[in-house]
């Protein structure tokens, strides 16, 4: 999809619009497209500053102008201390900046970014996330991003669109596909979930109960296991006809149930998920 906005390869169908401009026909050079790929392929003989500079260079912009957006962008980037070390002695996050930059540098009017962080360690993944949600706000550009985690794509975008085998299952914002999911699969694809009367649903949308609060809807369960994960608890269960489920609790919660393995519980819904109709294509 990000080779067929960027030019690189021709639609089966449909057309391509940036800005309501029927792009579709442009050569991949006027399309004023940025592109950063996850194998960002630095010219490993140039300087950092060269190589944000290389594409206004290309397009033969005056000199100071290209030391003037070159400057502003290291700054930006928050890789000016490196401007003169060669790929070969940066980070990976700071090699990341770098093609983030160079991407930059011909003020596109559209950025695609291929899972960008994907060749990062989980830390500095995290740590980029926040940046470029910060970078993304002061430079206003359209950015297409595409990623196969769920977190990231939560914590990014303003909107999601989730694909399955080409298929667009469902557009919105993040809070509106994780809250009201279109079908199962996004349902599913967008966070942790467990089965519970037939239906998948949220974990921590399931509430463990003691013997002597438990609502009428509550079905009785044995707890199998107990798993402490920093902030959250997960509770594995065996509900009463022989289906496995898990709970989301919180520390609190858990430590006033002090629940353990073998523990006889009761466990209900705490929302009703909306019903939502699906036809195949």
């Amino acid at each position: 999809m990000l080779r067929i906005v960027a030019g690189l390869e021709e639609p089966d169908a449909g057309t391509v619009e940036v800005d309501g401009r029927d792009m579709t026909n442009v050569p991949v050079r006027e399309r004023g497209v940025g592109f950063c790929f996850q194998h960002y392929a630095p010219f490993r003989h140039l300087t950092v500053r060269r190589n944000v500079a290389f594409g206004l260079e290309v397009r033969k912009r005056p000199k100071p102008e290209v030391r003037r957006r070159v400057d502003e962008l290291l700054e930006l980037v928050r890789i000016a201390h490196v401007a003169e070390r060669y790929p070969s002695q940066l980070s990976g996050g700071q090699r990341q900046r770098m093609a983030l930059a160079r991407a930059l540098a011909i003020e596109p009017s559209v950025l695609l970014l291929d899972e960008p962080f994907g060749a990062l360690d989980a830390q500095v993944r995290q740590q980029l996330r926040g940046w470029l949600r910060e970078l993304h706000e002061k430079i206003a550009v359209t950015t297409l991003f595409v990623t196969h985690d769920q977190e990231e794509a939560m914590a990014i975008a303003d909107r999601l669109a989730v694909i399955n085998n080409g298929r667009l299952e469902q557009v919105g914002s993040p809070g509106d596909l994780y809250d009201h999911p279109a079908n199962d699969f996004v349902l599913s694809f967008l966070g942790p979930v467990t089965e519970f009367d037939g239906e998948l649903v949220r974990p921590h949308d399931l509430v463990v109960h003691g013997d002597g609060d438990r609502p009428v809807s509550a079905r009785p369960a044995v707890v199998e296991r107990v798993t402490h994960l920093g902030f959250e608890v997960r509770v594995d269960l065996r509900l009463d006809r022989g289906d496995a489920a898990w709970a989301q609790l919180s520390r609190g919660h858990a430590a006033e149930l002090s629940l353990s393995a073998g523990d006889r519980v009761w466990v209900a819904r705490a929302v009703e998920r909306a019903v939502v109709a699906t036809t195949s294509a």
